[in-house]
């Protein structure tokens, strides 16, 4: 079913219909309908995904997997998906990739359609922590330092595509895995394929990059574009669509006459989207080097990226573990009419006070953690926030916090509603109920050597072999070959202007664990010496120093003409363990397009004015 290229050469048409586990239900009809894919991929586990499965596991043991793969996406394309022989890979096995497989098989059967259905397990590491807990040298939090938590949810190591790939060599139609990375869903598909082996790294790094462009679904389209207001039709936004070539390149695009926005800046963001030194994005089956590629417009709606490199894969996994830690609530209210603003934060400082002092006549012990934040109001902008904003008449109040006991925060939850009667005039939004509590989960993220970990691959009770690989292991990873030049341009001209960042850039952000990124594109090659002179680490970090704590590193990636901001201890622990209104970071790169740099007017108007 393969399609070919505008030279003939044969082209692999990938779709990714899910970016996480709760994305739009439209994904999978969209693509398949549109008759432009031989494969669909699905990807749906985040950290927090894992322990919501666990739990869900405990409560059912037949659970523990994303139901909706089963229930929603399959069942609207089952049918179609088989007649038209289309493949699919999906990691919507979770903790229970078994126990989805034998999901998809009862409706297969309902449906009366015969389909052979792959599952990829042993990512589940759990096992094997009581004798890392007596490792030498101990294992450690790859962020923080931290030793391994006494209580863990999960444990799961970040599998790579060969048993993907096994999988589809030995005929699978569907292959369902448990923890995999997010990219290797496609890159398993491009290695069976093409005959990718464990030695092509530059391919590898390439199918890589491919699977990276297409696993937040609608990000490669035109969703979170610095330019949304450019981005036509929302409603029917197309899933991305990845045709891939034998060497490694391929074009992004979408189903036709679906709305979004295709250009090399859509695609740019998402290709800096979570990750860290672009010249060493560590993956299992290979170290990636984007700082060369290249992306350019192919056409309408299509994007052509080429010139990823590869270099060895460690000798680790990165597992990612979740623990209970506390508990915690969130609480709002509305506050409307003059000085909302001040009315809200006068009341989140009373309840605190009010709660605090109720705790310790209760003998719990004062809260672990606190955050008050009036939305409306740039609460996230911090010191960079606009005076206007303080004037609004309608602000919402947003209490987070954290205690070891639950009971304590039941207490917490009982108290903020009394405010509606008892302080600021205008006060109102109670009437959803008492705020819950639950257990505030967090990440622990370490590395464990491969040998440790053995992936399996079993297609209706028979076990597939994975082929050995003779491939050596890199040591360590030299550190930050793509950093930016601390060497600095000249400042600019007497005569330039003070602009927002928006006006000379498009940017993203994202999270990993506590850690944000920012990818930040030039809007034109000429604006680069701009961007270089100007924003700078130091300069990064004092504009962003409200919310990160750690270090800022800026990495350069000359191929796009951008940089990528690496701010760690940025997100208030990140994830669930967050009290933040924005656990993820994706306000960040927004909050960072208002810091001004100065332009030469006349410089910036010639190289952004639109081609005659």
């Amino acid at each position: 079913m393969n399609g070919k290229n505008d030279d003939g050469r044969r082209i692999v048409r990938i779709g990714g219909a899910s970016g996480f586990w709760g994305d739009s239900s439209v994904g999978a009809p969209q693509l398949v309908a549109s008759g432009q894919i031989d494969y669909l991929v699905f990807d749906y586990l985040a950290e927090l995904t894992m322990s919501i499965l666990a739990g869900a596991r405990l409560k059912k043991p037949e659970l523990g997997y994303a139901t909706d793969f089963v229930s929603v996406a399959m069942k609207a394309v089952l049918k179609d998906v088989v007649k038209q022989g289309i493949r699919v890979v999906s990691n919507a096995g979770g903790v229970n990739p078994q126990g989805c497989a034998d999901a998809l098989a009862a409706l297969a059967a309902e449906q009366g359609i015969a389909v052979k259905i792959a599952v990829v397990s042993g990512d589940d590491v759990s096992p094997l922590l009581p004798q890392l807990r007596q490792a030498q040298p101990p294992v450690h939090e790859l962020q923080s330092g931290a030793a391994l938590p006494e209580r863990v949810l999960t444990a799961n190591a970040y599998l790579g595509a060969r048993p993907i790939q096994a999988a589809l060599d030995a005929g699978a139609q569907v292959v369902i895995t448990g923890r995999c990375v997010d990219s290797a869903v496609t890159l398993g598909v491009l290695m069976h394929e093409f005959a990718w082996q464990p030695g092509h790294l530059d391919l590898l790094a390439a199918g890589s990059l491919a699977g990276h462009i297409i696993e937040c679904g609608c990000q490669a389209t035109g969703g979170l574009h610095t330019d949304w207001d450019t981005v036509p039709d929302w409603p029917r936004i197309g899933y991305p669509i990845v045709e891939c070539s034998a060497d490694g390149s391929f074009v992004v695009t979408k189903p036709a006459g679906t709305g979004g926005k295709i250009t090399p800046a859509v695609v740019g963001e998402q290709m800096l989207y979570e990750i860290g030194d672009p010249a060493a994005y560590l993956l299992p089956d290979v170290t990636a080097d984007f700082t060369q590629v290249r992306i350019e417009q192919a056409g309408e709606h299509r994007v052509r990226v080429h010139g990823a490199r590869g270099r060895a894969p460690t000798a680790s996994y990165k597992v990612s573990a979740t623990y209970v830690d506390g508990f915690k609530t969130a609480a709002q209210l509305t506050i409307v009419g003059f000085d909302a603003v001040a009315k809200a934060q006068r009341t989140g400082q009373a309840i605190l006070a009010r709660t605090s002092a109720l705790l310790a006549q209760h003998g719990f012990g004062d809260y672990s953690g606190t955050q008050l934040e009036v939305l409306g109001a740039e609460s996230c902008y911090g010191p960079h926030a606009q005076t206007q904003a303080r004037q609004i008449r309608e602000a919402v109040l947003r209490l987070a916090v954290t205690h070891p006991r639950k009971d304590a925060l039941e207490l917490f939850a009982r108290e903020v509603a009394p405010a509606g009667t008892s302080w600021a005039p205008g006060t109102t939004g109670a009437g959803g109920g008492r705020a819950s509590v639950s257990p505030s989960i967090r990440q622990y993220a370490f590395l464990l050597d491969k040998s440790q970990v053995q992936a399996t691959v079993n297609i209706a009770g028979e076990r597939i072999e994975l082929p050995r690989s003779d491939v050596a292991f890199a040591d360590e990873i030299v550190a930050a070959p793509g950093k930016a030049s601390s060497t600095e341009v000249a400042p600019p001209a007497a005569d330039s202007v003070e602009v927002p960042l928006i006006r000379v850039a498009w940017a993203r952000s994202g999270d990993k664990g506590d850690t944000s990124n920012i990818g930040v594109i030039a809007r034109h090659p000429g604006l680069l010496p701009t961007l270089r002179a100007q924003l700078t680490e130091a300069r990064v970090a004092e504009w962003l120093a409200h919310l990160v704590k750690g270090r800022v590193t800026r990495y350069e990636v000359p191929g796009i003409g951008a940089f990528n901001f690496v701010c760690e201890q940025a997100l208030g622990g990140g994830g669930m363990a967050s009290l933040r209104n924005d656990p993820l970071g994706k306000g960040m790169g927004q909050i960072l397009l208002a810091m001004p740099v100065r332009v030469d007017p006349a410089e910036l108007a010639r190289l952004l004015a639109p081609p005659l």
